[in-house]
């Protein structure tokens, strides 16, 4: 598949998919986490516009129920509904809770879009590193491992392609990471990374893109697709504690932030987005391209000609949880 530069990525011109090509939601169950501010609160907010049954996932329980009565006020006439689910993913046991908690208010889910992520705050210390990694790669895999069950149950009675998983990468994935993106050991990630943030913050999103491909294959089967994406360079005060050398790096032109939330929604739920492309790489604002080429390699197993990462990576992050 041909590739989208990174100039083309960072530079999309305005967006040719928007939430008036979004059909009516009304019948689906969503989570998204991270969705009391930035992309995550426009994907949730057009959701329940749509008339989705929604979870805000957020770390703070004021600050969620503060953007779920925001939204309601924005869209009064939905016919959607809006619900808190308390969710901090460094605390694993935390996600645990969450997971019982949804499955035991709900039968069904339809699309879970992994959007909450942390860029690290400027410090060189290990102890936040492995902080961003638990919260960008760990806290996430496990919550998604925790709700297959019930997203396959769903996808037996669910039209079809409609079940998925959104995996929140970034541009930093392809331009900030090492060969292979994620740096393995004898089959272990390395938790003490050494580099710039900016590195250290790519290389839990190219993490994103292996479990996305990864689920996409053990999950297919099942009836449920897994994406990845970079939503795109937009408004987010997911920088706001970053470094100079973050924010010299974020230098040109920033969108409005529900350009980011198109593309997370054209991969939540637009029709051109099936099984077919299960595992695909997606970017602003919601199109289909190939992605770096070690990367892509990466994703595949060395019996299938691959190099096995994201299998090893897959493993490791198994042996987290």
């Amino acid at each position: 598949m041909p590739r989208v530069t990174a100039k083309e990525q960072r530079y999309p011109g305005p967006p040719q998919w928007t939430e008036e090509d979004i059909a009516d939601q009304k019948g689906k169950v969503c989570i998204v986490t991270g969705s009391n501010t930035g992309i995550g609160y426009e994907v949730a907010r057009i959701l329940y516009a749509k008339n989705a049954m929604v979870y805000v996932a957020a770390r703070n329980e004021i600050k969620g129920r503060e953007a779920i009565q925001r939204i309601r006020e924005a869209h009064p006439s939905s016919a959607g509904r809006l619900e808190f689910l308390q969710l901090d993913l460094a605390d694993l046991e935390g996600v645990r809770n969450a997971a019982c908690r949804f499955k035991d208010a709900e039968t069904k889910l339809h699309v879970l879009f992994n959007n909450a992520g942390e860029v690290m705050h400027y410090t060189k210390t290990a102890p936040h590193w492995r902080h961003q990694l638990a919260v960008n790669c760990i806290g996430p895999f496990l919550f998604t491992r925790l709700l297959m069950p019930i997203m396959e149950e769903t996808a037996k009675s669910a039209a079809k392609n409609s079940v998925r998983v959104v995996w929140v990468s970034s541009s930093a994935a392809e331009l900030a990471t090492p060969h292979h993106g994620v740096p393995m050991c004898k089959g272990k990630a390395s938790r003490d990374a050494h580099g710039f943030e900016v590195s250290k913050y790519g290389i839990t999103k190219a993490g994103n893109y292996y479990h996305a491909t990864q689920f996409a294959r053990k999950y297919r089967h099942k009836g449920v697709i897994s994406v990845a994406l970079n939503p795109g360079h937009v408004k987010s005060n997911i920088h706001r504690h970053v470094s100079a050398t973050w924010k010299r790096h974020l230098r040109g032109r920033v969108y409005p932030t529900v350009c980011g939330a198109y593309t997370e929604l054209f991969a939540g739920v637009s029709d051109q987005v099936t099984l077919a492309k299960t595992g695909c790489w997606i970017v602003p604002w919601g199109r289909f391209t190939g992605i770096r080429d070690d990367l892509w390699k990466g994703a595949w197993p060395k019996e299938e000609l691959g190099d096995g990462v994201a299998e090893r990576f897959w493993t490791w992050t198994e042996n987290q949880i």
